[in-house]
Order: structure tokens, then sequence, then C-alpha cells
């Protein structure tokens, strides 16, 4: 219950891969969110994300669902 945020981007540059801004900035994220009372923080990535993937996985918990669209 109540507001989610959602985190629609992030990046970290190439060549700063690695030195912990990724998780950096997403527990930047989930500190504002909860200062704002948000119950939730949720983002996607791509199946093949999987250098982000390892970070998300130890960071946050993974629902299990799938998307689906159609694009036109």
């Amino acid at each position: 219950t109540g507001d989610y945020c959602y985190l629609q981007d992030l990046f970290v540059a190439k060549e700063t891969r690695g030195l912990g801004l990724g998780r950096a900035l997403i527990e930047a994220v989930y500190e504002r969110a909860k200062a704002h009372g948000a119950s939730r923080v949720h983002w996607l990535t791509q199946e093949g994300n999987a250098n982000a993937r390892l970070l998300y996985d130890n960071i946050a918990d993974r629902p299990g669902f799938i998307q689906y669209r159609k694009v036109f």
C-alpha cells in the first residue's frame, strides 16, 4: 500500500562501472523514496543485462513477473 517509486533509468558510464556507483545511486533512490512515503521502489531491466542483474539481485527482490507488450 502507499505510493510507489518507479526508477525509470539508471546509467553508469562504462569506464566507472564496478566502483559501486550503481549501488550508491539505487541506495540514494531508496532513501529519497522512503523519506517521501513510498512503500516500494521498482524498475525494469532487460533479461540479457547480466552485469546489472548481478547488482539488482543483491539489493532488491525479483518478483518473477514477465512483461509483455505490443508497440504500434
